[in-house]
């Protein structure tokens, strides 16, 4: 008999009279509200200007929703398109099924747009924001843990995760790899600011070093992982897009330290919010000029 496991909760839906109010949904938003702020704070210490990160994030958040959302319609897309299943699930992204990788490709073209807007160099904004995405992702992966998914292995160990049987799966206690991967990603935040700071990174480079380290421990944590999933070579789509993921991190870090060391400056342009004065005419200029007064001899 088990003394001590993670219990699940019966529910991953609170119902506020008619308005529901769904766990996997809140977790996410609140992750899109840390990683704003934070990344606000660093982007102003780094020299930029405040409310810069949000109105960018205007853009770059609807694009990684969609990326997100994407990539795991199109790697599981027997989820959604196979005999006996509802099309329709695939837009029903409050049940769970966002893939980082998408969310931050998609993601990236949005804030591209939105630095392209500003005049802002995006790797310097990337560098910004890179510590405020990772604990977001900390925080979203509670969402699986009110949704019941993404469980590991079955285990014994006194914090494993209760999982109450269901459509699809059988109940018992499992690894809670969700639980593991938003460790991981606090992690990762600690040694990317401690990095910042102590080497002064920059041109993107904060960004890499993020991209790597959370590719080691989303590689570990994917063999534990037990849901449906593609196979390649009879490896884990995840586990591919994690090395490759992390081999391009490492080869920019490298290849950004000998091409532009040390951080970049930012500048950022001032908005112009009033319109531009005529230039004064000769006429104007005469008519500034005192006239001599008359002669009173």
């Amino acid at each position: 008999m088990d003394l001590a496991y993670i219990p699940s909760p019966s529910t991953g839906v609170l119902h506020l009279g008619p308005l529901p109010l769904r766990g996997y949904a809140f977790c996410i938003i609140i992750g899109v509200f840390v990683a704003v702020w934070y990344g606000g704070k660093r982007w102003v210490a780094r020299g930029g200007k405040p409310g810069t990160v949000a109105d960018i994030a205007v853009w770059a958040v609807p694009f990684g929703l969609v990326g997100g959302r994407l990539y795991h319609v199109i790697t599981d897309y027997q989820l959604y398109f196979r005999d006996g299943e509802d099309w329709v699930d695939a837009f029903k992204i409050w049940e769970g099924g966002l893939g980082i990788w998408g969310a931050i490709a998609l993601g990236a073209v949005g804030a591209w747009i939105g630095c392209r807007r500003r005049g802002i160099p995006l790797p310097a904004y990337a560098d910004a924001i890179a510590p405020g995405i990772v604990i977001a992702q900390a925080i979203g992966r509670w969402g699986n843990w009110f949704n019941q998914e993404l469980y590991g292995k079955p285990t014994d160990v006194p914090w494993a995760l209760e999982i109450s049987a269901g459509p699809n799966r059988e109940g018992g206690l499992y690894h809670p790899t969700f639980l593991y991967e938003s460790l991981w990603c606090l992690a990762v935040a600690l040694v990317i600011v401690w990095a910042d700071r102590r080497f002064k990174l920059g041109h993107g480079r904060v960004f890499a070093l993020y991209a790597a380290a959370y590719c080691v421990g989303r590689a570990w944590i994917e063999y534990l992982r037990v849901d449906d999933a593609h196979h390649v070579l009879g490896v884990r789509l995840n586990v591919w897009t994690a090395v490759v993921v992390f081999v391009l991190a490492v080869v920019y870090l490298v290849v950004s330290a000998r091409v532009r060391p040390g951080r970049e400056e930012i500048v950022e342009p001032e908005r112009e919010t009033a319109e531009k004065k005529p230039e004064p005419t000769e006429e104007d200029a005469a008519a500034t000029v005192p006239s001599e007064p008359a002669d009173k001899t």
